[in-house]
């Protein structure tokens, strides 16, 4: 009797001490860059990517992430979980992608995948700890998607970076997203040129901390 209170212990003190990976996710609304920074930190910390990437809209339409992906930064290692979430749309129609040139049955298909990918975005988030918003810096940040996105984090009071991707393009405006997103630390990269990446590790560890 005493041996198993001295195992109940013993283990309590083992699973207590036992670090979990921090599940990082990726959110945002399509073609604003999740796939291209996941791929960056991957590619730097792994030598692998994550997924691929396309100028059609809904290329990721399946949650997809990559285990024990260690981060080093200034002296500091975190391990992270790391997972890329399809873009989050309030409508999806079939005929956006016929403008890329893909045909309709095909268009369809992909409008239904990316549909039921929206779906499992959400579902997904009772397994983040931390979730990077990446949103197009040259886009107006004020809209339904970012607004249903953010509803969705504070209810589960999820901590939040945000990021303002494409800063290497001429629309560019951070100031816009920061106005937008007061309450949020906001960070701009380019995620395709590798720009301020170093800022980016730094805000990632500062939230990932209150995990």
């Amino acid at each position: 009797m005493v041996l198993n209170k001295f195992k109940g212990m013993f283990s309590k003190v083992f699973s207590f001490g036992k670090k979990k990976d921090i599940s990082l996710g990726f959110y945002g609304p399509p073609n604003a860059g999740k796939t291209s920074l996941a791929n960056r930190i991957c590619k730097d910390f792994t030598g692998e990517e994550m997924g691929s990437v396309s100028k059609v809209p809904h290329e990721t339409r399946n949650v997809q992430f990559k285990e024990k992906v260690e981060i080093k930064f200034k002296g500091k290692t975190m391990v992270f979980k790391m997972i890329d979430t399809p873009g989050i749309s309030t409508k999806i129609d079939y005929e956006e992608f016929l403008k890329f040139k893909v045909k309709k049955k095909e268009a369809k298909n992909r409008a239904k995948e990316a549909t039921q990918g929206v779906i499992e975005s959400i579902k997904w988030l009772d397994d983040m700890d931390v979730v990077v918003i990446v949103l197009d810096s040259t886009e107006n940040p004020y809209n339904q998607v970012n607004i249903t996105i953010i509803g969705n984090l504070v209810a589960r009071k999820i901590p939040v970076l945000i990021v303002a991707n494409k800063i290497d393009l001429k629309k560019s405006d951070i100031k816009k997203i920061e106005a937008a997103f007061p309450e949020y630390p906001v960070v701009g990269i380019s995620a395709k040129q590798g720009q301020n990446l170093e800022k980016f590790y730094e805000e990632v560890f500062k939230v990932a901390k209150k995990v």
